[in-house]
């Protein structure tokens, strides 16, 4: 009895010793159990274990995000320094810094040229509901009107925009295609939207009753983007709204490029 006990944990050695040199070759090979280790002559089914390659992610380099911190770190302090330090000599670095961060970034014109380059818009824009509309595309020098109205503020008042009277509670629409830049309230001019087109200009429309169009949101040409105000005259069916045109720093009157009346 004792021999053939002996005999048989000689087998499951030799079986052993074979299965581990093979397993050199495998490390990440699940065992499976031999059927003396089912019946508890051996050990139990090893557990499949990652091992370090699932330490180092082929996406995730931890030299390269520690260096994207540290330049992070000096590139703020450059700043802080910068700023703090009212040398004459940094006045020129001050001011270029000033202008590109007090910029607005030009989310039309990109997109514009984007989908010239490879038909579709930007996915980082938010552009639901765009359709390609070939009549649009011959007319592309032809703005909407916002609302027809009677002028009541002409541009040499202020400099910027016009005043515009129409009836109570009719939508003002915009002018062309592009991209909600602002949509709140602004001193002077009340609830306004300002929308960015590719051509990079800006179109605003002010003294809104509401607003109905969001914060970045790509609106086609002609679409509603609120209601005007009631007037503040003596007629309470008729209503008035602010427009304006802005292209680069300045203001362009807007009798120049649509006719209201």
């Amino acid at each position: 009895m004792n021999s053939r006990s002996d005999d048989i944990r000689k087998r499951i050695a030799k079986r052993k010793k074979e299965r581990d040199r093979k397993e050199k070759f495998s490390p990440n090979r699940v065992k499976w159990a031999a059927d003396e280790e089912r019946y508890g002559f051996g050990s139990q089914v090893a557990s499949f274990e990652g091992g370090r390659q699932e330490e180092n992610h082929p996406l995730f380099k931890k030299e390269v995000f520690l260096f994207k911190i540290l330049a992070s770190v000096f590139l703020f302090l450059l700043v802080a320094i910068l700023f703090k330090n009212h040398n004459s000599m940094f006045d020129t670095a001050r001011t270029t810094l000033k202008k590109s961060m007090n910029e607005e970034f030009q989310f039309a014109a990109v997109s514009d040229w984007y989908e010239q380059k490879f038909g579709k818009p930007l996915a980082l824009l938010p552009v639901p509901g765009k359709k390609e509309n070939k009549d649009t595309a011959l007319n592309d020098q032809e703005y909407a009107l916002p609302a027809a109205g009677k002028i009541l503020d002409k541009f040499e008042k202020n400099g910027q925009g016009i005043m515009i009277e129409t009836g109570k509670g009719d939508p003002v629409k915009a002018m062309n295609e592009g991209i909600v830049r602002f949509a709140g309230v602004k001193e002077g001019i009340g609830k306004t939207v300002i929308i960015q087109h590719s051509d990079k200009t800006e179109s605003w429309y002010g003294n809104l009753e509401n607003i109905k169009v969001s914060l970045y949101e790509y609106i086609d040409k002609g679409k509603e983007v609120g209601t005007v105000s009631p007037s503040k005259g003596e007629d309470s069916t008729k209503g008035e709204f602010y427009f304006a045109i802005k292209k680069g720093e300045d203001f362009i009157d807007p009798i120049q490029v649509i006719r209201f009346e």
